[in-house]
């Protein structure tokens, strides 16, 4: 749309807390922007209704060209919840004006997995290797087959969190229980537990471990919290496991 001084605050501002709005501001005697204007109006077009843009004559409207020191025209300003968060000055070639345009919208949510579907889950981090919950599910569901090498690198590749913490934690202590180490409290029925879905004995179980822990007591510790990051904040027994669990510690 063609905006001008009088509904620029309602067309762009007020506007872009609903979409990004894109505003070329232009002339009639700019030969560039003749040749911009036509590809933007096509890649925006291309997008709607998920970014709208707005057309500026910086002749009609000096004010507002001189509110946003347009010294160069085409100059593009992308508004987004009322301020500006991208813009570029000049006649930029269709792939570019494209990029820009798609760095303003929302990532589109990632689709649903079923955590009971290993060919699903590998599927998933087949198309995207750092994608958290795919990895925490299909790496859990290694572990408790006792496949611990797969389930390190599936973790490897994964976006750093509380529960993915959690798990590298429970390879490594399960890795010492099968060499046998006797520094290591018997951890079995605390992981049986998990695997289980058994929270709550399993915190039990944890905790108790915690106090003969060792040099293994931080690696007890992340377990702990990767199960409690799972509950979510919401959770009662999550808020009164981190009590027990701070007092276990300190």
């Amino acid at each position: 749309m063609d905006v001008t001084e009088a509904n620029f605050n309602q067309a762009v501002i007020e506007r872009s807390r609903e979409v990004p709005v894109v505003v070329d501001f232009w002339a009639e005697w700019c030969g560039p922007c003749r040749q911009l204007g036509p590809a933007l109006e096509r890649a925006v077009a291309a997008r709607a209704p998920r970014v709208e843009l707005a057309k500026i004559d910086t002749d009609a409207n000096q004010r507002l060209a001189q509110a946003f020191r347009i010294q160069g025209i085409p100059a593009v300003k992308a508004f987004r919840d009322g301020a500006i968060v991208s813009e570029f000055t000049g006649a930029l070639p269709p792939p570019q004006i494209e990029a820009f345009l798609d760095a303003l919208l929302p990532e589109p949510p990632l689709p649903a997995i079923d955590p009971e579907d290993e060919d699903g889950l590998r599927a998933a981090l087949a198309a995207d290797p750092a994608r958290a919950d795919a990895a925490v599910a299909l790496a859990r569901r290694l572990i408790a087959r006792g496949e611990l090498d797969e389930a390190t690198a599936v973790l490897e590749a994964a976006a750093d969190s509380f529960t993915v913490g959690g798990l590298r934690a429970r390879i490594t202590l399960t890795r010492a229980l099968e060499a046998a180490d006797p520094t290591v409290p018997p951890l079995g029925p605390a992981f049986s537990a998990l695997d289980e879905g058994d929270v709550a004995h399993a915190i039990d179980l944890l905790l108790m471990a915690l106090a003969d822990g060792g040099a293994h007591r931080d690696e007890i510790r992340r377990v702990i919290v990767g199960a409690l990051d799972e509950l979510g904040p919401d959770s009662e027994l999550a808020r009164s496991s981190r009590r027990r669990l701070a007092s276990a510690l300190y």
